[in-house]
């Protein structure tokens, strides 16, 4: 019995999952003719969802070789609730009020099923958030102070929770299964078919030849992977076993390599054009076009791969690290043998920029392709078959599972903080201790985010900082879409900032390095995310939102800045650099990205600090080649 439901059922429902969430985006039931409500959809989502997992993932412990009784009954319980939601959600949804012990008792099901798989995928950090916010829900009436709430009852609480188009079924369970999904589907295909690899590949021959060359197929491999995969920590885990390894062997140290790893695969959650699954939560929850937000994250993304570049580089030339040891392939033969995977992301981006389609709909067009490709061509002897078809269906299935519990898991708190009005009240609270003082609201905002996020996924991070911390900083006139990019960025930060830095951690244990070492270096590499994102929230520009002729000026100078402050954190430019030059060229930096709208005095700080900062990086090149010479003599 528990080898059936290990090695058949369990990767069945997975593809049965998949095959659903494809015939969503694909709008089969319209094109058929067929009237379905999506939550009926989502509901046999949800049973096959929580069946699988605890068919499974043991109560406790990493594997397991036999299915107990009591998780088959669980796995039983929740098909027959997901059934049933399938079936009875039309009345429910639609005679709520009339209908309350029906939906009591449906939440009083699904809910601790819910809550038991959070636990075994996502860990108990996340759940002691959701019990902590469960818990206000029902006495919300009795905290004293800006933060008192309306309570419910728990009959009500459960009901709302089970069935409400605001909660279980709501917005995040939408985007997750109706967009991001296919996003997945897509990764899985190209993984099946040999497309991940030749990414690292492509990145081996673009970067390898160059100084440090190992350290930057790192930094292009899973920044291009990480924006696919969806979550940091994953990537680092799958990529960083090609990555660190490689970075060892050319030079650099345990804690430099981890910490590499762990920023470039962080940085693929706000890397265009998939950006994670955050991109399309943001454009549902702003309700703006996806493309706006691609557009927007296209400045920021590249200042932050841009000063891990520099970084990289400079670590390198100090530490006399070269290129790559071993014989790389060359460009023109990558191409020929794997260009065809450039297809899939030419017609996803024709797509949404020119055609204007639906991200669903642009991903599906790029599935399809890869799947037509992929039968005719053969990348190192992978070919697409019937059976990696079928893999790819499942494999989707399993990454998007984790994701719907943890989206429910959010779409619960976003529901309580609306219904108790905990959100206005954190609002108002977070705008009373920053005073008149933007800078102070950023601040506070800033560590809010990073502390709210430690521990948790991509997706619930951002629904969670969306609902809690956005509001307060648009209300304080900073532009709705700022604010949302300012708490994406401080919340995927917490991957790599102490004490939990999970990005930081997975990758200190590839290491074997110091986890909290590795951590602090992190955040020396990814420094850059500290700082634009208070830039673009004073000023627009950096989300190419504004004059062309500010954005132009912002850029460039910002570019300038990144290099100068990139440069002083290492203390390395032609030659060693002294503390105090390094102090001085990291405040050159800083006064050379200041935004142009700030004041009208700020382009002339910007010309200033560049000239000077130009003029330094001359003469230490310079007094470099006179300590050469020297010693030739």
């Amino acid at each position: 019995m528990s080898g059936w439901l290990l090695g058949r059922a369990q990767p069945l429902m997975a593809a049965a999952i998949t095959i659903i969430v494809v015939v969503l985006a694909g709008d089969l039931p319209f094109y058929l003719k067929v009237s379905i409500l999506l939550q009926q959809a989502l509901g046999v989502v949800l049973g096959l969802g929580l069946a699988m997992t605890f068919i499974a993932r043991p109560a406790f412990g990493k594997s397991r070789d036999k299915v107990p009784v009591y998780d088959i009954i669980f796995a039983i319980l929740s098909l027959v609730g997901g059934a049933y939601v399938a079936v009875r959600y039309p009345v429910m949804s639609g005679e709520f009020f009339f209908r309350q012990t029906e939906t009591f008792l449906v939440g009083l099901v699904l809910i601790p099923l819910v809550v038991e798989a959070l636990r075994r995928t996502a860990g108990l950090g996340l759940v002691g958030i959701l019990g902590f916010f469960l818990a206000y829900g029902l006495f919300a009436d009795l905290v004293p102070g800006q933060l008192e709430g309306r309570a419910q009852s728990l009959p009500n609480l459960f009901s709302y929770l089970g069935v409400d188009l605001n909660a279980m079924f709501g917005l995040p369970l939408v985007i997750i299964t109706s967009v991001v999904a296919i996003f997945i589907f897509l990764g899985q295909l190209l993984l099946h078919t040999g497309g991940s690899e030749w990414f690292t590949e492509l990145a081996i021959a673009t970067t390898g030849r160059s100084r440090g060359g190992s350290a930057k197929i790192s930094v292009v491999a899973s920044g291009l992977f990480g924006s696919i995969s969806g979550s940091a920590v994953s990537n680092v885990a799958s990529t960083g076993v090609i990555t660190i390894p490689l970075m060892r062997h050319a030079g650099y140290s345990g804690i430099n390599a981890g910490a590499i790893e762990a920023v470039a695969s962080t940085g693929g959650q706000f890397m265009p054009p998939i950006m994670g699954a955050a991109a399309f939560l943001m454009s549902e929850i702003l309700e703006i076009p996806y493309t706006d937000i691609v557009v927007a994250a296209l400045v920021p993304a590249m200042l932050y791969y841009f000063a891990v570049f520099i970084m990289v580089d400079r670590v390198a030339a100090k530490d006399k690290v070269g290129q790559v040891d071993e014989e790389l392939p060359m460009m023109g033969s990558v191409l020929l043998q794997g260009g065809h995977f450039l297809l899939p992301f030419v017609m996803l981006i024709y797509a949404l920029f020119w055609l204007w389609a639906e991200p669903q709909r642009a991903a599906m067009y790029a599935a399809v392709i890869v799947v037509l490709l992929g039968f005719v061509r053969s990348y190192k002897g992978q070919r697409m078959s019937l059976a990696k078809l079928i893999g790819s269906f499942g494999g989707a299935g399993l990454v998007l599972v984790e994701l719907v519990f943890v989206v429910i898991g959010a779409g619960w708190v976003m529901f309580i903080l609306n219904t108790t009005g905990l959100g206005e009240g954190f609002t108002l609270f977070l705008l009373k201790q920053a005073g008149d003082s933007l800078l102070l609201l950023l601040l506070i905002a800033a560590f809010a985010s990073i502390i709210l996020g430690m521990g948790m996924p991509t997706s619930a991070v951002y629904l969670l900082l969306a609902a809690m911390i956005a509001p307060a900083i648009a209300e304080a006139g900073v532009s709705p879409l700022s604010a949302h990019m300012f708490i994406l960025y401080f919340g995927m930060m917490s991957m790599i900032t102490p004490p939990v830095a999970l990005c930081a951690f997975t990758a200190a244990s590839l290491t074997r390095e110091d986890p909290m070492r590795t951590a602090m270096r992190s955040m020396m590499f990814a420094w850059v995310a500290y700082i634009i994102p208070f830039l673009f929230a004073y000023s627009p520009t950096l989300l190419l939102q504004g004059e062309w002729q500010a954005t132009m000026i912002d850029v460039a100078t910002a570019c300038v800045g990144v290099y100068f402050i990139s440069t002083a954190f290492v203390g390395y430019a032609t030659k060693e650099m002294n503390p105090a030059m390094r102090v001085l060229l990291a405040a050159l930096g800083l006064g050379a990205m200041l935004p142009a709208m700030l004041a009208s005095w700020v382009v002339f700080a910007n010309v200033a600090c560049i000239v000077i900062g130009v003029l330094y990086l001359f003469q230490n090149a310079a007094a470099a080649r006179k300590a050469i010479a020297g010693a030739a003599d």
